[in-house]
């Protein structure tokens, strides 16, 4: 009776619950999901950090170069050190990729993940605000994962069962970041969740809505509260569901992969969604999988990770994952200092970061518009190619492509240009004409020449109603705020 009870639990919990084909297509979909966010970022790159981008990469190692000394290597962990030209940006994101694809086709698993992670950390640490997003500490921590799950061969072969320990972090992982947004949801206090209004404004105020955000807007209230009832439910309940038997499981994976795909269907957040869906996987067993689809491991020794590496490795990653966890509850669960210093330590490498998102519902929308002028009377406005712009123009769907810049300007339009530098920086690229940062961008106001001023101005932005829209076609209607920023030229 003993033995039968214990080959239950592990047949629920243990080697049993794990299933190798969910493994190898959670693998094969993030090998896809870092494909395109090295495409996605490499036509952006030299706009963002390029030798005549908005922040120039060059000038942060300067930086650090004169005021780390040594250190500056732990710090900003980045290949871009050996080379620090166009050139190596651009050869590091398509090695990245490269990488990526040998991870679709299953050759060298392993030493792929480890360069496509190197790649995109080298990346995200010089382009600083434009790779800070969470979507890029979960590939990352993701990432990290997928190396000790991956196989130890080279050529496309039978593998080893997938590691118990790393598929069971990789769900620690799952349950961490759809906790953590329920929980910072409740611990901001903001009131548009305490009384479930918060949709209400969500599908318009977000980053970048898409034509679909208008109509979900104008759904009744009794939809958008109930949706917020679903979210924590989804974010707060479901979750445990993570720890529980394989029924538990398969209704917590169901769950979060229908949510992730309603907000792929109302919002444009990049990778997200898929890298989500993505991790999900490694819920699943081999019996939600057709019969030869299923766990089909050879039983001979093949290469793997060994056990007295990955149990430390994980071990030391649960650690340093209560950091973040208990600042989800403002420090209230406590933490011994020597793991905060441990966690600040191997922070510059995103081996774990902290989660939650939308945890203040923005109300309204302030949108920048930029523009220039060659007399500072006659004002022409630049147009972004996704953030709102022309109140005529239908909101775009692009993702998984993510915009850094339209980013970033819905963020900056948060606050003030001086919270901001890199605002002025990208106002100063304008003022020079420079190309790369104008690729950037849909239109250019000023073909011929650069020009002289160049200004922020602030419009509220809301959806128009659907009388509105029969009338004339516009999406948006806005109202002027005033100057974002006043008139910059170069003298």
């Amino acid at each position: 009776m003993t033995a039968e009870w214990i080959a239950r639990l592990d047949h629920e919990y243990g080697r049993g619950s794990v299933s190798a084909f969910s493994c190898r297509l959670f693998l094969w979909l993030l090998g896809f999901i870092y494909l395109v966010a090295f495409v996605s970022l490499g036509v952006q790159l030299l706009g963002l950090i390029g030798h005549n981008g908005i922040l120039p990469a060059e000038h942060l190692l300067d930086q650090a170069s004169r005021q780390l000394g040594p250190e500056r290597y732990w710090r900003l962990p980045t290949v871009y050190w050996l080379h620090p030209t166009d050139g190596c940006l651009q050869a590091i994101w398509m090695a990245g990729a490269a990488a990526s694809v040998l991870i679709m086709l299953d050759l060298a698993p392993a030493l792929a993940f480890i360069v496509a992670r190197l790649c995109y950390v080298s990346l995200t640490t010089v382009c600083r605000e434009f790779l800070w997003f969470q979507w890029d500490s979960l590939l990352l921590e993701a990432g990290f994962l997928a190396i000790f799950l991956a196989p130890l061969r080279i050529r496309r072969g039978p593998s080893a069962p997938p590691s118990t320990i790393v598929v069971w972090l990789l769900r620690w992982l799952v349950f961490r970041v759809m906790f953590s947004s329920g929980v910072v949801k409740l611990a901001s206090g903001d009131p548009t969740w305490r009384h479930l209004t918060a949709l209400t404004y969500h599908y318009q105020t977000q980053p970048l809505p898409t034509w679909t955000s208008w109509h979900a807007h104008h759904a009744p209230l009794w939809f958008h509260q109930a949706s917020c009832m679903g979210i924590f439910v989804l974010e707060l309940a479901l979750p445990l569901f993570v720890f529980g038997p394989r029924i538990c499981r398969r209704i917590a994976c169901a769950g979060f992969v229908v949510s992730q795909l309603l907000i792929l269907a109302t919002g444009n957040y990049g990778f997200f969604n898929l890298l989500t869906i993505a991790l999900c996987l490694v819920l699943l067993d081999d019996a939600v999988w057709p019969a030869n689809r299923r766990d089909t491991a050879t039983p001979v020794r093949a290469a793997c990770w060994p056990n007295w590496l990955i149990a430390p490795l994980a071990a030391g990653i649960m650690a340093l994952t209560l950091v973040p966890m208990s600042g989800l509850f403002r420090g209230r669960l406590g933490r011994p200092s020597l793991l905060t210093k441990a966690y600040g330590w191997v922070e510059p490498f995103r081996i774990v970061s902290s989660y939650g998102l939308f945890a203040v519902m923005t109300t309204t929308r302030l949108e920048i518009i930029v523009e220039g002028s060659d007399d500072g009377v006659a004002w022409r406005a630049y147009e972004f190619r996704y953030k709102p712009g022309d109140l005529h123009r239908r909101p775009p769907f692009v993702a998984p492509h993510m915009p850094r810049l339209d980013w970033q300007m819905w963020f900056a339009a948060l606050g003030s240009y001086r919270d901001n530098p890199w605002f002025l920086s990208f106002c100063e690229r304008l003022l020079h004409g420079s190309p790369d940062v104008l690729r950037l961008l849909a239109a250019n106001p000023f073909p011929d020449h650069p020009p002289r001023y160049v200004r922020g101005v602030v419009y509220e932005y809301a959806f128009t109603d659907a009388a509105a829209k029969r009338a004339d076609g516009a999406w948006w209607r806005r109202e002027l705020k005033g100057l974002y920023c006043p008139a910059l030229t170069l003298r």
